[in-house]
């Protein structure tokens, strides 16, 4: 029995029930990265525009395949999150229901240190989320490696520190003191004590550009370069003093929080703020920005807690009755929120289409404690909390990414892939001046500025416009004899002209052509020079 030709096409489209089913989980992968509808390009009737656009669409699509392809075979794991059943919250889970499900290794990231001489406590964690930089307000400094649990270093500065925040890795950190900020090494020992600063508030660092950002008590804003030692910008912001200070880690802008309601964002190529929101009536208290960089919540201290769209730079939700001391972004977009002692993790119930924030989980601390700072560990479904009696770790599921990359962040690295990798990241360091809003324009072209030529009847507007304005235009009195009728009546003529010739009479440039010497020129010619004229 001979098959024809369209049955023959008809079982090379048949394809086997795994595949088929991975077929359609790939679809419903692109259509998660798929950049919203496509636009309709019959209704186009500019060609050059119809070609641009038919290509950047074919574009996206590749790259929402591509995305797709990636994240079905190199992005295996997937982040989880509680589930209830019926009527049940998973805000009313607490962390003892957690401890007893999981496995040995996630209940070991379930602690409290207990240290209450020296804190308030602000952590930081590195790009891994390997290691552990906890600093107390009395002098108390740890290095941590979390995956061991075991202390590295620890010191005593003997004098106030009000923040701390790793450099490129966990080989050097920088702590702000009482009267300056100081970079120690891994070992404990002190290796740069940076006294142009003054005494510093806060502290962030900017690991695409090897840039240490801080601001002072008097409100100055001052960036080095920790590669060679310079300082790079440093700004007054004229808003006063400020506790509240974030990068936004899409574009690497800093944001300020001010006693007057309003943000402020900061680039060390101007002295001016690029973008200036008020958020709130009253003092800002906490900044926080989406893994994204699209969004940032902000808090206030009238007890709300505002999420803003920083592409269209409009609020999109506004959350009441909770004040934040401190707020962070998980890398899944949760949102942590701490004040006194009660921690509250809201999470997007949308799914990431709409950034529609709710209550997920709560976790009060011990009667007592004071929450001084809130951030999520990388790669970990895990928060730290700094607090007045030490610090704390809680479980959050569906707060870390599940699946890391170890060209970007590996928490396994060894000592030689470490120092490869901070060969390979000073040799791709961005220079301060792509630092900007919208840095997808690095590269791009820059649009042409021709000036389109006005009409005539658009200049003999602006003329009248301003033949009236040199008209109505008042003389100041002048001495005796400056300030006869006639006299200003001539200043008036004279200013008239004066703006009639600004001006330049239509068709008298343009549209005379050039005269040619041996016709009206050669009429004016001396007589010797004449048999040298062009004849006709």
């Amino acid at each position: 029995m001979e098959l024809s030709s369209e049955d023959n096409n008809l079982t090379d489209k048949v394809l086997p029930p795994v595949e088929q089913e991975s077929d359609v989980e790939l679809e419903t992968k692109v259509k998660k990265y798929l950049r919203g509808e496509g636009a309709n390009l019959e209704t186009l009737e500019d060609k050059k525009l119809k070609t641009h656009l038919a290509s950047r669409e074919k574009l996206y699509g590749k790259s929402a395949k591509a995305a797709a392809k990636i994240e079905k075979w190199l992005l295996p794991a997937e982040a989880g999150y509680l589930e209830t059943d019926g009527l049940e919250k998973t805000w009313r889970v607490k962390q003892t229901d957690i401890a007893n499900e999981v496995d040995l290794l996630s209940s070991r990231n379930q602690y409290d240190i207990v240290l209450p001489d020296f804190g308030p406590y602000r952590l930081d964690f590195t790009a891994s989320g390997r290691h552990m930089l906890a600093g107390g307000r009395k002098g108390h400094i740890a290095l941590v490696d979390m995956m061991s649990m075991n202390l590295i270093k620890e010191i005593q500065v003997r004098e106030t520190v009000r923040d701390v925040a790793f450099l490129h890795n966990e080989q050097f950190f920088a702590a702000a003191q009482k009267k300056y900020a100081y970079i120690y090494g891994r070992d404990g020992t002190e290796l740069h004590c940076l006294k142009e600063r003054g005494p510093v508030a806060r502290l962030q660092f900017l690991k695409n550009h090897f840039l240490l950002a801080s601001v002072n008590k008097s409100g100055q804003l001052h960036y080095q370069d920790v590669t060679y030692g310079g300082m790079v910008a440093s700004i007054r912001t004229g808003k006063g003093r400020t506790d509240v200070m974030e990068v936004n880690p899409y574009n690497g802008v800093v944001a300020l929080g001010h006693s007057g309601g309003t943000v402020t964002m900061w680039k060390p190529t101007s002295q001016a703020p690029l973008v200036q929101m008020q958020c709130h009536p009253g003092p800002v208290s906490s900044v926080a920005f989406h893994p994204n960089g699209h969004l940032m919540a902000t808090s206030g201290k009238e007890r709300k807690i505002k999420i803003w769209d920083l592409r269209k730079f409009e609020e999109i939700q506004t959350i009441h009755g909770f004040h934040a001391k401190t707020l962070s972004f998980s890398q899944k977009g949760l949102l942590a929120a701490g004040t006194g002692s009660f921690v509250q993790i809201l999470g997007d119930s949308s799914g990431g289409s709409s950034h529609n924030y709710s209550r997920y989980m709560n976790h009060p601390m011990v009667k007592g404690y004071q929450i001084e700072k809130l951030m999520f560990r990388p790669y970990e479904d895990v928060i730290g909390i700094g607090h007045s009696m030490g610090w704390s770790s809680i479980l959050i599921p569906g707060s870390g990414e599940p699946n890391f990359d170890s060209w970007v962040a590996n928490p396994f690295e060894t000592s030689k892939q470490r120092r490869e990798k901070e060969v390979h990241m000073l040799l791709d360091k961005l220079p301060p001046e792509t630092i900007m809003l919208d840095p997808s324009k690095i590269g791009a072209m820059r649009p042409s500025r021709r000036k389109e030529k006005p009409s005539r009847g658009e200049i003999e507007a602006e003329k009248e416009v301003a033949i009236e304005a040199a008209k109505s235009t008042e003389l100041k009195n002048k001495t005796k004899g400056r300030n006869k009728p006639s006299k200003r009546t001539k200043k008036k003529k004279e200013m008239v002209e004066n703006a009639k010739r600004t001006f330049p009479e239509q068709g008298h440039n343009t549209t005379l052509k050039k005269r040619r010497i041996g016709e009206d020129a050669a009429a004016e010619l001396p007589t010797s020079l004449k048999r040298f004229a062009r004849k006709n």
